[in-house]
C-alpha cells in the first residue's frame, strides 16, 4: 500500500504534538462536566467558572512540561492556558470540537459539536490539531453512518484549513442486556477496536486515538493483550495512539508499554495521571503534580518514547522538489 504524503500544515502540526522521536506523549486535559464534578463531588452546582479555569491552568502549568502536547478543550483550558502562560510556546496544542457528553439513548449516542466553535477558530487561535471525541459502533447502523458522515465532514474541514486533526472513537454497547462493563462485551472487544480502527481510519484521520483493545477486568494475559494491540495496529491506516479512559496509573503504564511494542505511536493521557490530585487544596495538589503526576508523565513518555512505533513510518517523506514554488497555490 502506497503511504500518503502529509501537508506541510498537517506535517507541521504532527511535529509540534508528539516527542524529538516521533511519539505521542500528550497531557489530555479537555474533560468538562467531570472535572467539575471531581473539584466539589458534594455540591458541583457551587463550583464557578474561576474556580474551574484556574485548578486547569495550574494542572496544564506543572505537567505540560512533560508532555510533547496538552489536549484540552476551549471552555476553560485553551484560551486559559495560553493567556496565563501555563502552556508555553514549546509545548503542541490540541483543541477539543465537541461537546461534553452525548445525546440520545445510552445504547445510541450522537455526538455534538460545541455551539459557536469550529474548526476555523482552533487553527485561527494557533492550535496545532483538532480533536473529536465521537461515540461509535459499527454496528449501530443509521446512527454509525451519520457519525461517519459528522467525522468525515470535519476531516474534509481539517484538510481544507491544513490543521492535523486527532480521532477518537469511544465504543459503547448497542446491547440493552449486556452493558460496556460486562463480560459479553469484553469478549468482543479486541475486535470491535480493531473494526473501529478499520473503519474509521479510511475516513482519513491523520490520529486515532484509541481505548486500549483489552479490558484488564477481564483479561490480564500479556500474550492476549500483545495479539489485540497488533490486531489494532494492522487494522488502522494512520498512526494511533492509546488513551487512559480513567484506569488507575500501573495499569495504564502497562497498557502502553503493550500498545507500544505492538505498533502503537504513544499515548493520550488523563485521568490515570492526574485525577486523585483534584479533590486537594490548591497548594496541596501544587505539590502532588509535582512530586506525583509530572514524574509519572515522565515514565509514561520513557515508555514510548523507547518502544513506540514513530508516526513517520505511516507517511512519505516530502520530496523537496515538489516544493519548488509551493506557497504560490497554497490555500487555493
Amino acid at each position: 500500500m502506497t503511504k500518503p504524503t502529509l501537508t506541510i500544515g498537517k506535517l507541521r502540526g504532527l511535529q509540534t504534538t508528539s516527542s524529538p522521536k516521533g511519539a505521542f506523549t500528550i497531557l489530555a486535559f479537555d474533560h468538562r462536566q467531570s472535572f467539575v464534578k471531581m473539584l466539589d463531588v458534594e455540591n458541583p452546582d457551587a463550583v464557578t467558572y474561576g474556580q474551574v479555569a484556574a485548578a486547569k491552568t495550574q494542572i496544564i502549568k506543572h505537567l505540560a512540561p512533560h508532555a510533547s502536547a496538552v489536549l484540552t478543550d476551549p471552555l476553560y483550558g485553551a484560551a486559559q492556558g495560553i493567556a496565563s502562560g501555563a502552556l508555553s510556546g514549546t509545548v503542541g496544542l490540541l483543541v477539543a470540537v465537541e461537546k461534553t457528553g452525548y445525546t440520545g439513548e445510552a445504547t445510541a449516542r450522537v455526538t455534538e459539536m460545541i455551539p459557536g466553535w469550529n474548526v476555523a477558530k482552533i487553527k485561527q487561535m494557533g492550535a496545532d490539531a483538532v480533536k473529536l471525541l465521537l461515540y461509535y459502533h459499527p454496528g449501530a447502523g443509521e446512527l454509525a453512518e451519520r457519525q461517519e458522515a459528522l467525522t468525515a465532514g470535519l476531516i474534509a474541514e481539517c484538510r481544507e484549513a491544513d490543521i492535523a486533526f486527532y480521532l477518537e472513537p469511544v465504543s459503547y454497547s448497542i446491547d440493552l442486556e449486556n452493558d460496556k462493563n460486562s463480560a459479553a462485551f469484553a469478549a468482543g472487544r479486541p475486535e470491535l477496536i480493531a473494526e473501529i480502527a478499520r473503519r474509521l481510519g479510511a475516513l482519513g484521520p491523520d490520529v486515532l486515538k484509541l481505548e486500549f483493545p483489552v479490558d484488564a477486568k477481564h483479561d490480564l494475559d500479556m500474550t492476549s493483550w500483545a495479539e489485540a494491540c497488533r490486531q489494532v495496529t494492522e487494522a488502522s491506516p494512520c498512526p494511533w495512539a492509546v488513551l487512559s479512559a480513567g484506569v488507575n496509573f500501573e495499569l495504564f503504564a502497562e497498557q502502553v508499554e503493550a500498545a507500544c511494542k505492538a505498533g502503537a505511536s504513544g499515548y493520550i493521557a488523563g485521568r490515570a495521571v492526574w485525577k486523585e490530585g483534584i479533590g486537594m487544596p490548591t497548594a496541596q495538589r501544587a505539590t502532588w503534580l509535582e512530586d506525583v503526576a509530572a514524574k509519572r508523565m515522565d515514565r509514561l513518555s520513557q515508555i514510548a518514547d523507547q518502544y513506540a512505533v514513530p508516526w513517520q513510518e505511516y507517511f512519505a517523506p516530502v520530496d523537496l522538489e515538489d516544493l519548488n514554488g509551493w506557497y504560490q497555490s497554497y490555500g487555493e
